[in-house]
This record gives C-alpha cells, sequence and structure tokens, in this order.
C-alpha cells in the first residue's frame, strides 16, 4: 500500500464545525492519517463529492440538515464504493436497525474514541481490501486477454499438446492447417499434423515425451494440411502449462509476412466483415479495459446495446439475402452518430453495440435519445422494398461496485430486453442509483397494498392437504397465505418480506389464525375432524397478548385446541428460543400442537427438541432432492424417523415430487405426505361445507 492510500479522505456529516473538529482530533490521536472535510446540508455534500470522491463518511445521527439514507444513498450513486459510517452516542436497538436499514456500514460510539477509531480503521482497510480484489481481477482478466490476444495475434502457428493431443491453438495455426474453427481439431492428435514421410520418427519423439524425456529445440519435417497437402516446417518445442496440466508448445515457424500484409490481417481480425463494425472479441477485450479503467475509480464509461425492434418482421419483409445489406446500413446510421472515441461494435446476430466513455448519465441518455431518433427518421432502401427500422437501447453505466464484465453485459442486455417489452423504441439505461430509488418507490407500493388487505380482509387462505400413511383420524391440511391483488392472488414471497420489514406479521398472524378457527370451527360443526398447520412468524412471539387471545378465540368458535398445530422453521426457532419455548409452553396448556419446520437442517438438530417440545418435526426439503436415486437422503430421512419416533414424534415429508418417493417414505417410517404431487394448494378443501 503507498503512502498515499493510507490517507483516508474523510468526510464528516455535522451541522457543527466544533463537533467534527472533535472527531477529526479524536481520530489524529489514534495515528490515523485524513484528509478531512465537512458538509451540513445536501448543497455542501454536493459539492464536497464533486471535489473529491471520500474514502469514509462519518455521519451524525444527531446531524438535522440531512438524512443518513440521503447521503448513503448520494454517496452511493454512480455506482461509487464509499464506507458510511453512523456516529451516535447512543446505541439502541433500535438506532442501531434503523441506521444499518439507511445504509450504513457500520456504527461507532462517539463517546468511545478507541472504538470510533478502530471502526474506521476497519471500514477503510475493508475499503482498500474490496479495491484492492477488483483491482486484481481486472488485472486478471487483462492478463489472461493479453495472453490470449498475443497468441490470436501471433502470426507464428502455435498449438497447446497434452499426451500428444491439442488442447489449444490459435488462429495462423488453424489457418495453415486448413481448419476454420479449433472445434475441428480439439482432442486431434498432432500426429495428424506430420506428413506421412516423417509419421515415424515423430511418433517415435511423442513416446519418448511421454516418458518424460524433453523434446529437441527444434525440428525440422514435413507438415501435413487438411486436404492433404504438405510442406515444409520447423517446429520448436517448450515446456508450458494449460488450465493446470502441464503441456508442450509447439510452433511451426513460418516465412514471416510483410509488414503491410501482417497489419491488413490484424485489423479484418478485429473487424465483423458485414458491417465494418469491430466484432464481438474485440469490443469484450475494449469493454475488460474501461472495467479495469472503473477498477481504479475511472466515471462516466457505459455499454450501450442497439437493437431493431421487430427483427425478424424486416428480414420477412426484406428478405434473408438482403439481411446483411440491412445491417450495414444500420451500421453506417449508428456510426455517423458516435464520435470518434466510442467504440461501435456488433455484439450479436442483430445487435449492435456502442462502449462510450466521457460522458455523464444525462450526456449517455441523450446519446440513446439521438441514436433511436435517428432510427425513427431513417427510411432504409433495401433492394426494392422500403423499411423503417425502429430501435430499441438499452445501457449499463459502467462504476466503480460493478467492475464487471459479464455484471454490465446482463445489466445492459436486462436493460435492452425491459425496453422492448415495454412497446420499443424507447431507452432504458440501468443505472444503481435510479435502481434503488425504484426499488424504494416499488416498496412503498407494496407497503400500501399489505396495509389496505389488512384492513379491508384483502387476504385469502389456501389449503394443501397433509396425507397420513398410516391410518391417523382426521384430515390434516396446512394453511398457507395469499393476498389479493389487482390482477389475482399474489403469493407470500411478494409481500411478507415489507410486512416483516414494517413490524405488520403479528397483524397478518392474528388475521391467518382468527380464519383459520372460524374454518375450523364451521367444518367441526359439519362433522369433518380436521387439523389445520398455521405458520408463525418469529415477530409474533414477543406479543405477550398473543397466547390469551388465541385461548379466547379458541373458547368463542367452541374449538378443541388440539385441532391447530402452529409451525415455525428450525433456524427461526433457534434464533428465538427463549420467547419459543415460552410460547410452546403456553400451546400445551391449550392443548394445542408445535412443529418443527426445515427440521434436520442444522448441525444437531434434536437437541434442540430438549428446549422446544414439538408434536411434529417436518422435514427439510433437501432431503427430498431426487429421493429415488439418493440414497444418501433415503439413509437420513429413515434415521431422523427413527430418532424422532424414539422420541415421540411424528414426521412429515413436505415437497413429495414423484409417486415412487412414497413408498421410498412410507419404509422409512414417514407419518405423514404433503406436496404438490399429492394436491396443489387449493381455496377450497377436499370436504368444503356448504
Amino acid at each position: 500500500m503507498t503512502k498515499q492510500d493510507t490517507v483516508i479522505k474523510l468526510l464528516l456529516i455535522e451541522d457543527s464545525e466544533d463537533e467534527a473538529e472533535q472527531l477529526i482530533s479524536m481520530l489524529r490521536n489514534g495515528g490515523i492519517a485524513l484528509r478531512p472535510a465537512r458538509a451540513g446540508n445536501s448543497d455542501e455534500l454536493g459539492t464536497q463529492l464533486e471535489a473529491q470522491t471520500p474514502d469514509i463518511i462519518l455521519f451524525n445521527l444527531g446531524a438535522k440538515g440531512l438524512k443518513l439514507a440521503d447521503v448513503a444513498a448520494t454517496a452511493n450513486r454512480g455506482g461509487k464504493d464509499i464506507a458510511v459510517i453512523a456516529v451516535t452516542t447512543n446505541a439502541s436497538e433500535d438506532t442501531i436497525v434503523s441506521a444499518f436499514a439507511a445504509g450504513a456500514r457500520a456504527l461507532a460510539l462517539r463517546n468511545r474514541a478507541e472504538h470510533v477509531q478502530s471502526i474506521v480503521k476497519r471500514e477503510f482497510e475493508g475499503l482498500n481490501m474490496r479495491r484492492s480484489v477488483r483491482r486484481l481481477e481486472s488485472s486478471l482478466r487483462e492478463t489472461e486477454r493479453r495472453c490470449d490476444a498475443l497468441l490470436d495475434s501471433s502470426r507464428d502457428p502455435i498449438a497447446y499438446v497434452h499426451e500428444g493431443m491439442h488442447v489449444r491453438a490459435n488462429k495462423a495455426y488453424l489457418e495453415v492447417f486448413g481448419f476454420e474453427d479449433f472445434e475441428e481439431i480439439e482432442g486431434m492428435s498432432v500426429l495428424d499434423m506430420i506428413a506421412p514421410d516423417d509419421a515415424d520418427d515423430f511418433k517415435t519423439l511423442l513416446k519418448k515425451l511421454s516418458k518424460g524425456e524433453k523434446p529437441p529445440q527444434k525440428l525440422n519435417l514435413k507438415a501435413q494440411r487438411s486436404d492433404g497437402s504438405s510442406f515444409d516446417a520447423t517446429m520448436e518445442f517448450a515446456e508450458a502449462s494449460y488450465e493446470g496440466e502441464s503441456c508442450q508448445q509447439i510452433i511451426f515457424r513460418q516465412q514471416t509476412m510483410n509488414t503491410e500484409l501482417a497489419k491488413e490481417l490484424d485489423v479484418l481480425r478485429s473487424k465483423d466483415l458485414v458491417t465494418d463494425l469491430f466484432n464481438r472479441q474485440h469490443c469484450l477485450a475494449e469493454l475488460d479495459r474501461m472495467i479495469g479503467d472503473a477498477a481504479k475509480g475511472k466515471r462516466d464509461q457505459a455499454l450501450m446495446l442497439v437493437e431493431a425492434d421487430n427483427f425478424r418482421h424486416l428480414l420477412d419483409t426484406v428478405g434473408l439475402g438482403n439481411a446483411d445489406l440491412l445491417l450495414g446500413d444500420m451500421a453506417n446510421l449508428m456510426r455517423r452518430h458516435i464520435k470518434e472515441s466510442d467504440i461501435a461494435g456488433r455484439f450479436g446476430e442483430h445487435t449492435f453495440g456502442v462502449l462510450v466513455s466521457g460522458r455523464n448519465a444525462d450526456e449517455m441518455r441523450q446519446l440513446g435519445e439521438t441514436l433511436r431518433h435517428a432510427f425513427e427518421e431513417r427510411i432504409f432502401e433495401v433492394g426494392k422494398q422500403s423499411v423503417n427500422a425502429n430501435v430499441s437501447i438499452g445501457g449499463a453505466l459502467i462504476g466503480e461496485k460493478n467492475a464487471n464484465a459479464q455484471a454490465v453485459l446482463t445489466q445492459a442486455s436486462t436493460a435492452l430486453r425491459t425496453a422492448q417489452t415495454e412497446g420499443g423504441n424507447r431507452v432504458n439505461l440501468f443505472d444503481a442509483s435510479a435502481k434503488d430509488k425504484a426499488d424504494e418507490e416499488k416498496n412503498r407500493h407494496w407497503l400500501t397494498l399489505v396495509k389496505d388487505a389488512l384492513a379491508n380482509n384483502g387476504f385469502i387462505l389456501f389449503y394443501q392437504p397433509i396425507i397420513s400413511l398410516h391410518g391417523a383420524e382426521g384430515e390434516f391440511y396446512e394453511i398457507l397465505l395469499r393476498m389479493q391483488g389487482p390482477k389475482g392472488e399474489i403469493t407470500p414471497n411478494f409481500f411478507m418480506p415489507i410486512a416483516e420489514h414494517h413490524g405488520l406479521m403479528p397483524g397478518i398472524d392474528r388475521w391467518v389464525i382468527s380464519s383459520a378457527i372460524k374454518a375450523l370451527a364451521e367444518r367441526e360443526k359439519a362433522g369433518h375432524k380436521t387439523t389445520f398447520f398455521v405458520k408463525l412468524t418469529p415477530q409474533s412471539l414477543d406479543d405477550q397478548t398473543l397466547l390469551p387471545w388465541i385461548a379466547q378465540q379458541l373458547k368463542n368458535a367452541r374449538l378443541r385446541g388440539d385441532a391447530l398445530v402452529f409451525e415455525m422453521p428450525e433456524s427461526k426457532v433457534v434464533t428465538s428460543l427463549k420467547p419459543a419455548r415460552a410460547f410452546v409452553t403456553g400451546l400445551k396448556q391449550m392443548h394445542c400442537g408445535f412443529a418443527l419446520e426445515q427440521f434436520g437442517s442444522g448441525l444437531n438438530s434434536f437437541q434442540l427438541l430438549k428446549h422446544v417440545d414439538a408434536n411434529y418435526l417436518k422435514l427439510d426439503r433437501s432431503f427430498m432432492a431426487e429421493l429415488p436415486k439418493n440414497k444418501e437422503n433415503q439413509e437420513k430421512i429413515k434415521e431422523l424417523c427413527d430418532q424422532a419416533h424414539h422420541a415421540g414424534k411424528l414426521t412429515v415429508a413436505e415437497f413429495v415430487e414423484d409417486a415412487a418417493s412414497m413408498s421410498i417414505l412410507f419404509s422409512c417410517g414417514v407419518n405423514f405426505v404433503q406436496g404438490n404431487f399429492l394436491q396443489e394448494p387449493e381455496k377450497i378443501m377436499a370436504y368444503e361445507t356448504a
């Protein structure tokens, strides 16, 4: 690490300059070299971030001029990697949770100098580690790219041979021997490249190499092309490795081409012959270079993908034979509207790309709109047809956080597909900061829906049968929750995280329990003895009034307690052991049951039963994966069932996928089975009351 890297560029969010100075003195007293700045409002924050990108932002939670969430969002805008640390004198649980939720990486106690110093040092070390990893990844990609580029650009035919077989060859090697693609010679013996007159001598050499003997430095012989013709060659050998395996590098020395011809070949290798744009290989190499620059902190770079809307329809109009003409005209139009410094290429069959640098996000969008408008206005004359080719454009800003070629390609491609699915003829630019804002809007939308569902009875119960393999009396169902949405039922994975984040799960749990008790009471009156398995969330365990409320609900419905079995995942019970144990103890007094879901996923699951008296153990779904073929899972299920029965517990196998699994589960001693193979969750139970 250089001396410059040890100086922390620090931005303090403080209302008071005196308080900022206190923190600066505190850190410097701990031997931390600083280059500090302060901001007390949004204008000052913007000015400081423009002046220099800080390594760390210390945010005083008592500051009134700015909010932590806004500072974190601003700091991360454009893919920057800045460690935001909240500073407070009172670290309550709510304060800690709120700080991390707002975007802080850490929280430091202002009245403990050593704590502030250690947190700042740790976060700065972490930041430098992330930067080093990105630089190393970029350097590795660049090294690999250069090695491949060097190999492919060499005018000498070069191949790597392992145990006499080709494992790698460059373009010159393929061209010399008359092959178009490496797949044609992959795994082929190098002996096939030797003319018959020299084959026996070369075979003897290969045997010596297989015994570990060193090859000669040079070997003169006749080589043989794929068409059977031969030519004089000088082979040079060198020890090498490929993908971790030792091998031989073989070079066929040919007459040196003239300089102008070599340059012409290099240009041709980097160009797409149809459009005269750069080819995909060259563009990916340039993208890797830009990724490396981004990892070093360079900004204002992007990849933009351009694709004609309804290209298949265009082909039908102009004809397949004129497709190359149309693509060439489109490429020429695009080239006229970009700068010389931009790199335009053909990324796919009908997908163009532009690697842009030196423009900010707004300028990138403007370029996209310029290109879109140019295509919208242009009529292409192809053959005897006149066509209009509207385009969709998807782009991704390249920043320090997404300094990965595959990530950028995926983001740009996703943005392009989104533009197309929204109707086409539009520009969609992926920006991490904008995405965060969109996610925030989306979360607010879901929160409104959940609150409305709670207030207006907008939830729906679904029922999935739990089938007894040993003839247990009555019917058993698991209760599954859905939310009524504008276009149909919504599954929990969409709304549960939002409800949990905003503390709404206790209210939802009560709605489910109340509705389940009403449904049970109706079935009991109709003569159907039924047991419901009802999921409970950890947030409800802290509700001291829940157990008395359940007892009153059962009493009002005149329902037996053992008609209800509450269930929670094993991992959730472990992390909330004390309240879970108290809750289960209260359930036993009402004769309600309790089930542990995902059982067997812990290090010692049965140890948990010493603390929580569960009636049912619902086996972890991982044991059900390809059960008929997986002997290890079969043995594990049998072991769990044996231990469960010895402890007086009933077992349930969820996610049953096929008929073959049923007989295996029966022989393993499983008591109940459940899964979509048996029956998918439905709004109406098998014997619904009128």
